[in-house]
């Protein structure tokens, strides 16, 4: 059994930002990662997760991390997110919301059948098969540890909770690598471009080398972390509320409500303040939580679970992964309107079927910072992944362990 070291949080962190470095520079000199929009956190995260394995493989090394300031990241990332949102990109993104709520309950139950299918063919119980498909994929690392014990319980299958967290390993890394080169198809085969090409970043500060480079001075950005700590201070207040009431929710979203409500209200009746949203500081802030929060999270992959499985994890994750590709090309972008922000949101839809939101955000800003904007697809996809996946699967998946 291997050795296991523990990495303290800082430690942890301060690694995560020179994997992020790391990325950055390999994209800058790799053409094709550019080109096929695969983020830099991306790049540096697996390159360092192979690094990690080699240890573990080589040495008998394994490494536990702390990482408090990744989870800290994601909150600060998702109230970056609400303070962008503006209520008139809210009321538009009705009926797309809508589509694409349908469109993910469909995707969980046909990724279900998918497990169930290949479970079988491999000998595993089929009910085993939401850990193949809904539970480790859409649901992510959380879902699947949670739901293990009770498909072992329903099924006797030993090894449910490692199975769950392989999936949902590779699941990760096929969703970071699959929705820009999507995107990249769709947007240069229907020569698409951005509905509002003026608009101001939602994430990341543009390419300079393609669109100029943004100012960003130290006061714009002292009033962006305001703005960010007040919500986040509130998110937790309600938080507290909600959990108060019988409810559960990730961290996140009430952080991301509450930085909603304090930009709309600030707009209202400050029409003549200091703008935060859309400019390019929060832009820049968003970016780097979101590239050091997926960093952190893909250097630290165990991808030996995935090894110890061979071939049906190798087999079932391919036909997840063809599955998903066919859907968002075939389905979603048509069903979303064939345009530049269809084609944005096949790539988030992409990382977070197979992976998570961040992945999903990650892919969608790798795509629009080379493409151009589309602020409505960075509210619509966190909002159905926030409220409403999350209650969807859990239903499918107790109907599917209690049939």
């Amino acid at each position: 059994m291997a050795e296991a070291y523990v990495i303290p949080d800082f430690v942890t962190a301060t690694l995560g930002f020179a994997v992020y470095l790391l990325g950055a520079e390999i994209n800058g000199r790799v053409a094709v990662l550019r080109q096929f929009n695969i983020p830099e956190p991306v790049t540096g995260g697996l390159l360092a997760s192979l690094v990690v394995l080699g240890l573990y493989l080589g040495f008998d090394l394994e490494f536990a991390f702390e990482m408090a300031t990744r989870d800290f990241l994601l909150v600060l990332f998702f109230a970056g997110i609400g303070l962008n949102a503006r209520l008139s990109d809210l009321i538009a993104g009705g009926k797309p919301l809508m589509l694409l709520l349908i469109l993910t309950v469909a995707t969980i139950l046909i990724q279900n059948v998918i497990g169930a299918v290949g479970a079988s063919l491999f000998g595993y119980p089929w009910k085993a098969g939401v850990l193949f498909g809904s539970a480790s994929l859409i649901g992510g690392h959380g879902t699947a540890i949670a739901w293990a014990p009770e498909v072992a319980t329903a099924t006797g299958l030993v090894g449910a909770t490692e199975l769950g967290v392989a999936v949902a390993t590779l699941g990760l890394v096929l969703a970071a690598l699959v929705g820009g080169p999507v995107a990249k198809y769709l947007i240069e085969t229907h020569n698409l471009t951005p509905s509002r090409p003026d608009e101001g970043p939602t994430i990341g500060v543009p390419n300079a080398n393609e669109q100029g480079q943004s100012k960003i001075d130290h006061v714009s950005v002292m009033r962006v972390l305001l703005f960010l700590n007040i919500a986040i201070i509130l998110g937790y207040a309600l938080s507290e509320a909600i959990s108060a009431a019988g409810l559960k929710l990730p961290l996140f979203v009430p952080c991301l409500i509450m930085a909603i409500v304090i930009a709309n209200l600030r707009s209202a009746f400050r029409p003549d303040a200091k703008p935060i949203s859309r400019t390019p500081a929060l832009a820049m802030i968003s970016e780097f939580a979101l590239g050091a929060f997926l960093a952190i999270s893909l250097m630290t992959l165990q991808l030996w679970t995935i090894a110890e499985l061979g071939a049906v994890i190798a087999v079932v994750m391919m036909a997840q992964t063809t599955f998903t590709v066919a859907f968002v090309i075939f389905v979603l972008f048509p069903i979303m309107g064939r345009g530049y922000r269809a084609a944005v949101l096949a790539a988030g839809f992409g990382g977070f079927a197979l992976g998570a939101t961040p992945t999903a955000i990650a892919n969608m800003t790798a795509v629009t910072k080379r493409y151009g904007p589309s602020p409505i697809a960075f509210i619509v996809l966190p909002l159905v992944s926030a409220f409403f996946v999350d209650i969807a699967n859990a239903i499918v998946i107790q109907t599917i362990v209690n049939f």
